[in-house]
């Protein structure tokens, strides 16, 4: 990927976590994915799309999922010995920030975040734990009123 330069010359790129994508596949949604971000930014991760298909019971709602979450642009693929050295690195740092964070794959979705410059949607503690301690970009989504 060329470095980028700044924000005008370049896309947004956003990381959609899976905490989001929970509200969006759940029936009936609790969020519309196209009412938070536009849609041609999104990007993932294999380990997104791993938590978001586990998730699912029903065949039918697995296949359209995996479909859906393929069709966009995965980062990091493959994971490569650094992007996990670097996941370590962020989580060993909020730690010595007296900060928690819960999960360690949270900590390598954000070391991918950092790697391409990316917005990490999400409704996850652990992203603004993880955004105090490095220069990850996070950004929380508050459920609203239903429908």
């Amino acid at each position: 990927m060329p470095p980028r330069t700044g924000p005008a010359e370049s896309p947004a790129v956003v990381l959609v976590d899976t905490s989001v994508w929970i509200d969006v596949f759940r029936k009936p949604a609790r969020l519309r994915l196209a009412d938070l971000v536009d849609v041609d930014e999104v990007v993932t991760v294999l380990p997104i799309v791993q938590e978001v298909l586990q998730g699912f019971r029903e065949e039918r709602a697995f296949a359209v999922a995996r479909e859906a979450m393929l069709a966009f642009t995965i980062l990091e693929s493959p994971l490569d010995a650094d992007v996990f050295l670097e996941a370590a690195g962020l989580y060993r740092a909020a730690r010595r920030a007296g900060l928690t964070v819960r999960s360690g794959v949270d900590c390598l979705i954000a070391a991918c975040a950092l790697r391409h410059d990316a917005t990490v949607l999400h409704q996850d503690r652990d992203f603004d734990a993880l955004a105090r301690v490095s220069p990850l970009k996070a950004q929380s989504v508050t459920l609203t009123a239903r429908h």
